[in-house]
């Protein structure tokens, strides 16, 4: 479970204090797939930000799977990034060097696994999201939809509570757009994760099972 309790986010600038957030409270329940919405500058990435314990709220609450992020120090901060999330970028992010399923496997060694298991476990994401004959492919060599998939294979490969995903169809086509929430709609059935979705899409917003519309830093019914 998700909790946000009374959540305010105040930035200081020279022409006064910038309400990013203004006492958001909202609950989201296990292995659901939501969508936030809204314009620009509504508070949508400054949700995702705090979600995934890389900035704290001015004021408020925030637990996630029991860890409450507003009063966690660096160390548990670290260790739920590292454990507990997977986040997917609107550019991929795949490093160029290195092939489909290295791209994968790289968390799992990074944290100390041994080499067999991460290749095991990185073809297996691979065959969740469709790649398996591509897993030898760099990414210079994949389309946006391809490299996407791959993303969504890395941020999973770890076994993550929660995925956020930050505008994830914004650099594709329609056609690779609609298989990629298509594969957001199958993380969320088959309970691996759960999925929040930053989105100015309606399209891709419409996929998710729960819109969260937001405006000038609050929610918006």
């Amino acid at each position: 479970m998700i909790s946000l309790r009374h959540v305010s986010r105040l930035y200081p600038s020279p022409g006064g204090e910038v309400h990013a957030l203004r006492d958001v409270s909202l609950e989201i329940a296990p292995h659901s797939f939501c969508a936030v919405t809204g314009p620009s500058g509504c508070g949508k990435s400054t949700l995702l930000n705090l979600l995934g314990g890389l900035d704290q709220p001015s004021s408020g609450q925030i637990t996630v799977d029991g860890l409450p992020l507003h009063t966690a120090d660096e160390n548990a901060l670290t260790a739920y990034r590292r454990e507990r999330l997977g986040i997917i970028f609107q550019f991929f992010n795949l490093l160029p060097a290195m092939t489909a399923v290295e791209n994968v496997e790289l968390p799992l060694l990074l944290r100390g696994d041994r080499a067999k298991e991460a290749r095991a476990r990185a073809g297996e994401m691979l065959e969740l999201v469709g790649l398996t004959p591509r897993a030898d492919a760099f990414p210079h060599q994949m389309s946006g939809g391809e490299m996407q998939r791959a993303a969504v294979a890395r941020a999973l490969v770890h076994r993550p509570s929660l995925l956020l995903a930050d505008e994830p169809t914004g650099n594709l086509d329609s056609a690779n757009a609609a298989r990629v929430l298509e594969l957001f709609q199958k993380i969320a059935s088959q309970r691996l994760a759960t999925l929040i979705m930053v989105t100015h899409s309606p399209e891709a917003a419409a996929a998710a099972e729960r819109q969260i519309p937001m405006m000038d830093g609050r929610l918006s019914s």
